[in-house]
């Protein structure tokens, strides 16, 4: 998907949480990983003993345009070492482990780490190797666990997509993400009177070709012209339009009587 603008090459503003990949097998899904983590503003990577080694060029070579993030990785032998100065820490798992713990959607669990972090505290989200997930030894170290509903019958998740689902619920419980916007192309939303007049001259033309019949229905088909007209989300630029269909139509139109 194109539309990287590199005049924006901003992180996440403020504290965010980091992304644990415990024991990652290729490098090509670190590097993608990387790339998930930087669509959505987060650049706090850290790696448990990846398979191949670190660095590893197969990660960089898939992480291009988000080498920010694997510039300033770390690196660590241990999960303990990898979580040692976070005060919460998420787990994300496809299966039950009968383990006694809070299991949410990414959804919440975003916004429950935006919650922990305004308070000052340290947040971390573990991801496992693509061949198994998590451990049990690494899972009992999390606070809580995050399991993304997908199918049932298929619920394999690329290591990557996982960061990447990640990533976006915790973009999207920013106060920056409007979740509705309306381009206006340079012009405005019409105002009340621009939408009068213009209902006031399709009444009078209408009129004039005797469209409101029989005669005891005009109000309603009054009513509802105007109604359809204020229902509408009109720009200024729609209104002059409208306009011009009209006058186009009274001056070269038909003289017809509507009598349906």
């Amino acid at each position: 998907m194109s539309g990287t603008d590199h005049a924006k090459d901003e992180g996440w503003q403020g504290p965010t949480p980091a992304f644990i990949l415990v024991n990652p097998q290729m490098g090509e899904n670190i590097g993608g990983a990387a790339r998930a983590m930087w669509n959505f503003g987060l650049d706090r990577m850290r790696l448990v003993k990846p398979r191949d080694g670190w660095p590893n060029q197969k990660a960089i070579a898939m992480a291009s345009g988000a080498g920010r993030v694997l510039d300033q990785v770390q690196v660590t032998e241990t999960t303990g070492e990898a979580l040692a100065d976070l005060n919460y820490v998420f787990a994300t798992t496809a299966r039950s482990r009968d383990l006694t713990k809070p299991v949410m959607t990414p959804e919440r669990a975003m916004a429950h780490a935006r919650e922990l972090i305004a308070t000052g505290q340290k947040v971390g989200v573990m991801f496992g190797p693509e061949r198994a997930g998590l451990e049990n030894d690494d899972i009992v170290r999390a606070n809580a666990l995050i399991s993304i509903p997908v199918n049932p019958a298929f619920a394999s998740l690329n290591l990557a997509q996982s960061v990447l689902l990640t990533a976006y619920e915790w973009r999207r419980h920013s106060d920056a993400v409007i979740a509705e916007v309306v381009e206006m192309a340079g012009t405005r939303f019409a105002e009340g009177i621009e939408v009068q007049k213009l209902a006031e001259k399709l009444e009078a033309r209408l009129d004039e070709i005797g469209f409101f019949w029989p005669e005891q229905k005009r109000v309603s088909m009054v009513e509802n012209i105007w109604n359809m007209l204020s229902r509408l989300p009109l720009t200024d630029a729609d209104v002059r339009t409208l306009h011009g269909i009209f006058k186009a139509l009274a001056e070269k139109g038909p003289k017809t009587t509507y009598r349906d």
